[in-house]
């Protein structure tokens, strides 16, 4: 068996064996026991001017691609949130396109594609608590226009903005109400964007919650879901449970989502559940991880929709340890192995991103993420993927 070089921090090299390729099968249809929609990148001309500051020049057709291979594995595709870089590299003129691109390839694919809702066109760092709302209240129309459903992504315009919950409450509260079609939440946690401390009003995520649930309750028939992105486990199930019935809780945990999307125990701090919620048994996915998971994620939801946990166990289990170290701190630059992943896996040419953002993760941490996904058996194209991670070291000099 062909063997696989690893570098390790300390500059040394070691050998593994290269795992078989998984053999995975598409689904017939659209995945039935779990909602997933895998958080697609986008990707860069190999020839553009990928260097920090410029805007985004994207490889129209790798980036609809992928978005293609998704929805033939059976997921959806979340678009135009922070994995496609928004705020960091992606500029608001590339987003408007990605999102009506997006979704015309969702109505031709037949696909179910949710898209980000920001207020990140708005140039200025700090404008008002109304400003914000007609940033929102645009990029929804927009939206809403293509044809795509909306995921209102928390917005560091209303972070720095915000001078209580009230004016939490008091933003969501028009937005919605200017929405016609169920828009779902996100709420980012600051591992991932450091600007949105104070969420919701407070850096306790039990009295953020509250908030974010009053949101909901005040608008039960315009809240599709929740997206929580906190890295805890434990704060999602205690929301999961007060979650008024028929609205649904998309894990965004990249560091725990086999446990939540599987519906395994996992302690959850106190809290009171409301009399109109319903205990839920498990979490959807609307997920990062995804996206350089699709064929596992695939298989392993198509276990579940088989009435085969343990399968599901044995697909997906192994490729926490991966997604935690595509998150790894500083988890902001996990974008980096999602677009390292798709390169070894053959969905992009090149190993380059918008910004130069390719550059934002070491060599060592890089041979980890091929380390970890030879044995959860996550390389798609084990062949292809060995000889483009060797070609990488030669070029640094790491072999001959």
């Amino acid at each position: 068996m062909r063997g696989l070089t690893l570098l390790a921090a300390d500059g040394t090299t070691s050998e593994a064996d290269l795992a078989e390729a998984p053999g995975y099968a598409r689904p017939d249809g659209a995945l039935r026991s779990r909602v997933a929609y895998a958080a697609a990148h986008v990707v860069p001309k190999t020839s553009g001017d990928n260097t920090p500051g410029r805007p985004a020049d994207v490889d129209w057709d790798a980036t609809l691609a992928f978005r293609r291979h998704a929805y033939a594995w059976g997921l959806g595709v979340a678009d135009a949130m922070d994995t496609a870089q928004r705020n960091m590299g992606l500029d608001a003129a590339a987003t408007r396109e990605l999102i009506a691109r997006s979704a015309e390839v969702a109505r031709e694919e037949g696909g179910s594609v949710v898209v980000g809702v920001n207020t990140d066109h708005i140039d200025d760092e700090h404008i008002s608590v109304d400003a914000v709302i007609d940033a929102y209240k645009s990029q929804l129309h927009f939206t809403e226009e293509q044809g795509a459903g909306p995921v209102l992504m928390a917005s560091r315009h209303l972070a720095r903005a915000a001078q209580s919950a009230d004016d939490y409450r008091r933003v969501y509260r028009e937005v919605l109400g200017a929405a016609t079609t169920p828009v779902v939440l996100h709420w980012l946690g600051t591992a991932f964007d450091p600007q949105l401390v104070g969420y919701f009003g407070s850096d306790d995520w039990r009295l953020a919650s509250d908030v974010l649930l009053e949101i909901i309750e005040e608008n039960p028939d315009r809240v599709a879901g929740v997206k929580m992105s906190l890295l805890d486990a434990a704060s999602e199930v205690a929301v999961r449970d007060r979650l008024p019935e028929g609205v649904r809780m998309f894990t965004g945990d990249d560091f725990n989502y086999v446990g939540l999307i599987g519906g395994a125990e996992v302690p959850a701090a106190t809290q009171p559940v409301s009399a109109s919620a319903t205990p839920r048994s498990h979490s959807d996915a609307l997920l990062g991880a995804f996206a350089a998971l699709t064929t596992s994620a695939s298989a392993a939801i198509q276990a579940l929709d088989a009435g085969d946990p343990d399968r599901y166990l044995e697909i997906l289990g192994p490729t926490e340890a991966l997604s935690r170290q595509i998150f790894a701190a500083p988890t902001f630059y996990y974008k980096t192995g999602v677009a390292f992943m798709s390169w070894l896996n053959g969905h992009q040419t090149a190993f380059q991103m918008v910004g130069g953002l390719h550059s934002a993760r070491s060599l060592p941490h890089l041979s980890r993420i091929v380390e970890l996904a030879n044995a959860a058996r996550a390389l798609e194209q084990p062949e292809l993927a060995a000889e483009r991670w060797h070609a990488m070291l030669r070029l640094n000099g790491v072999i001959a």
